[in-house]
């Protein structure tokens, strides 16, 4: 089953986590969520797949910082999938998808666990 790797083109961490996948041949596909928006009904599945919504958004960005307090605050899965939506940025990067398998982030020693490398 082929990993798909979801994030933005010019992060660090997605081409870290890109690079080591291509040496360690798994193979991978690579979605920029940014020019292709995932729809709302996966993000609520990623959500829960991670631990939800406050493991899969990244409080610590620039993104998150500059947000409006009242956007800070969302209480139902509509609200959050409205502002990752909005915001593509807010979240955690990179996402992997290896069928029902997903993550959020890259460590070396996360993808040597989860890759069996």
């Amino acid at each position: 089953m082929t990993v798909i790797v979801y994030g933005l083109p010019t992060c660090d961490t997605c081409k870290k986590a890109r690079n080591w996948l291509t040496r360690f041949g798994v193979a991978h596909d690579f979605v920029d969520y940014r020019a292709n928006p995932v729809p709302a009904a996966t993000l609520k599945i990623w959500a829960e797949k991670v631990g939800g919504w406050e493991k899969l958004v990244n409080k610590a960005s620039t993104t998150w910082r500059t947000l409006l307090p009242q956007r800070k605050d969302p209480r139902t899965d509509p609200e959050w999938t409205l502002l990752l939506k909005e915001y593509p940025a807010l979240i955690k990067r990179p996402v992997v998808v290896e069928g029902d398998d997903v993550s959020v982030g890259f460590t070396d020693n996360g993808f040597k666990k989860r890759f069996g490398k």
